[in-house]
């Protein structure tokens, strides 16, 4: 089973989320990581508390931050978009989302960006079982 590394810089929003969904609806496709070049004590709240709220979801009860050295070498490595650089995880990456980071911003848009994520995380779900 193909193993798929979600990266940002913290591992504390967007690449848990998407690590989160990824095992929500892809697990019988691949596996889900996530990981940062640097961590956070916690996952970020408010993306604990949506996630929550919209799929009943426990992002905290598996998932913690984690650094790029401490997932298995993915097959697929997708950054979330870093706004400035993305870092340098020892590979190209195989696509950039482009995703704005909702840290500090509303509950809707958070939820705009969950989405995002869940749209991506299908269709890379889809793409995967053609095997492409």
């Amino acid at each position: 089973m193909k193993k798929v590394a979600f990266i940002c810089v913290h591992n504390s929003c967007r690449s848990q989320i998407a690590e989160a969904l990824g095992k929500h609806f892809a697990s019988d496709v691949f596996e889900s990581y996530s990981a940062g070049t640097e961590t956070k004590p916690q996952i970020n709240q408010d993306a604990v508390r949506i996630m929550k709220e919209i799929y009943g979801i426990d992002m905290e009860k598996e998932q913690y931050s984690k650094l790029v050295s401490d997932i298995p070498e993915p097959n697929i490595a997708i950054s979330m978009g870093c706004n400035v650089s993305c870092p340098f995880i020892g590979r190209p990456f195989d696509d950039n989302w482009g995703l704005e980071d909702p840290t500090g911003k509303s509950d809707e848009e958070y939820k705009i960006i969950i989405r995002e994520i869940e749209d991506k995380i299908l269709t890379l779900r889809d793409v995967c079982k053609r095997g492409e």
